[in-house]
C-alpha cells in the first residue's frame, strides 16, 4: 500500500462532503439492524446473508476488475476464506441468526461490545491497553454483563449465545487480519463477502434452509438495501471518511449507530426497549467512546512523517483490514464493516 504524508492523506473536505458521509454511515449501518428484520420475513437467516453477500461482493468485484484492480493472490484468497469465517459466517450470520428471536435494536446493542473484546484479544497478542483503555474495557464490559443478566435478551437462549460469540468472533477476526497479507481494501471486501457467502450457504444446507413460499417484496427490498446500502455505499463512505477525517470521527459510528438502531426499531416496527436495555446500552457506548478515543489519541504522530493510508492502531473500532466491506452486524454492520459491523 503506497504511503503519503498525513497532510496529503486529508486534504480538507468540505464540511458539507464529511456530513453527508457521516450521515451515510451512521444511517445506513444503524439501519441494516432493522432491515435484517425485515428480510427474515421471507429468507433464512443464512440464505439471506449468503444471497446478500454474493451480490454484493460480485458487484464490487467485478467493479473493481474492470477498472483494473489486481485480484487477490492464491495465498491471500486463503486467508481471505479463513478470515470470512470470524468475519461473515460467525459474525453477520449469527446476527441474522439471533434476529430470529431478537429485537433488531437489541442486536444492535449486543453488538456494540465488539471494540471491547478486540481490545482484549489485542493484549492477549502483545498490544497492552494503556490505563485509560484499560477504565473503557471495565465500564464496557460491565455493560455487557448488565445487559446479559436481565434483558430480554437472556428471554432467548438462541439469541443470547449468537449475541455473545458474534461480536467475539468479529474481534478475533478483526485483531488476526491485521499480521496478514490481504490485498486492497475494496478488494479485500469483496473477496471476504464471496468467501463469506459459500460458508453462509454451507450453514444453509447444514441446518436444512429452504425458502418455502414466494418471498414478499418487503423483503426483498430490506435485502436488497442491505446489498446496495448497507454493504457497498456504506462502506464507501466509510473509506472515504478515513481519507479525510480524523479517525475518531470516522470511527465514531462504533457509538453512534446502536441508538441509531434502536431509535429506527422502536420507530419503524414498534420495538419496546426496558430501560434496564437502555441502561446497559449508555453503559457499554461509554465504555466504548473510552477506548475509540484513547486509541486515536495514541495514533497521532508526533512528527510529520509518511505513513500508510490505513494505519491500524488509528482506527480502534474496526482496522481497514478488519471489516472489509461488511458493515456493522453487523449487523449491519457492520458488515462490514466493519467495519461491523459487527456492521451486521
Amino acid at each position: 500500500m503506497s504511503a503519503v504524508s498525513p497532510t496529503a492523506e486529508r486534504l480538507a473536505p468540505g464540511a458539507l462532503a464529511v456530513a453527508f458521509a457521516l450521515g451515510s454511515v451512521y444511517v445506513l449501518w444503524g439501519s441494516t439492524y432493522l432491515a435484517i428484520r425485515f428480510a427474515l420475513e421471507s429468507y433464512p437467516p443464512f440464505l439471506l446473508g449468503a444471497g446478500r453477500m454474493f451480490l454484493a461482493g460480485a458487484i464490487m468485484y467485478a467493479v473493481l476488475r474492470w477498472r483494473g484492480v489486481a485480484p487477490p493472490s492464491r495465498k491471500q484468497w486463503r486467508t481471505l476464506w479463513l478470515l470470512s469465517i470470524w468475519m461473515v459466517l460467525l459474525s453477520n450470520g449469527l446476527v441474522n441468526l439471533a434476529e430470529t428471536e431478537v429485537d433488531s435494536g437489541l442486536a444492535a446493542i449486543a453488538v456494540a461490545s465488539m471494540p471491547l473484546f478486540a481490545g482484549v484479544f489485542a493484549m492477549l497478542r502483545g498490544r497492552h491497553p494503556s490505563k485509560i483503555e484499560w477504565i473503557g474495557l471495565a465500564i464496557g464490559f460491565l455493560g455487557v454483563i448488565w445487559l446479559n443478566a436481565g434483558s430480554k435478551l437472556s428471554a432467548s437462549t438462541l439469541g443470547l449465545v449468537c449475541l455473545t460469540v458474534a461480536p467475539i468472533a468479529w474481534a478475533w477476526g478483526s485483531i488476526w487480519s491485521r499480521d496478514q497479507d490481504l490485498p486492497s481494501p475494496f478488494m479485500a471486501a469483496s473477496a471476504q463477502m464471496l468467501t463469506g457467502s459459500i460458508w453462509m450457504l454451507g450453514a444453509a444446507v447444514v441446518t436444512g434452509e429452504r425458502i418455502t413460499a414466494m418471498p414478499t417484496w418487503a423483503a426483498t427490498g430490506a435485502m436488497l438495501y442491505l446489498v446496495v446500502a448497507g454493504s457497498i455505499f456504506g462502506f464507501t463512505a466509510y473509506i472515504w471518511l478515513l481519507h479525510h477525517v480524523r479517525p475518531a470521527l470516522a470511527t465514531s459510528y462504533a457509538y453512534v449507530n446502536p441508538p441509531i438502531a434502536v431509535l429506527f426499531g422502536a420507530l419503524l416496527a414498534g420495538e419496546r426497549f426496558t430501560s434496564h436495555d437502555l441502561g446497559a446500552m449508555a453503559v457499554i457506548l461509554v465504555g466504548v467512546v473510552i477506548i475509540t478515543l484513547a486509541r486515536a489519541r495514541a495514533a497521532k504522530p508526533a512528527e510529520p512523517k509518511p505513513v500508510e493510508l490505513m494505519p491500524a492502531e488509528s482506527m480502534p473500532v474496526k482496522p481497514m483490514p478488519v471489516k472489509h466491506g461488511v458493515d456493522a452486524i453487523a449487523a449491519t454492520g457492520p458488515g462490514a464493516a466493519a467495519e461491523k459491523e459487527t456492521h451486521a
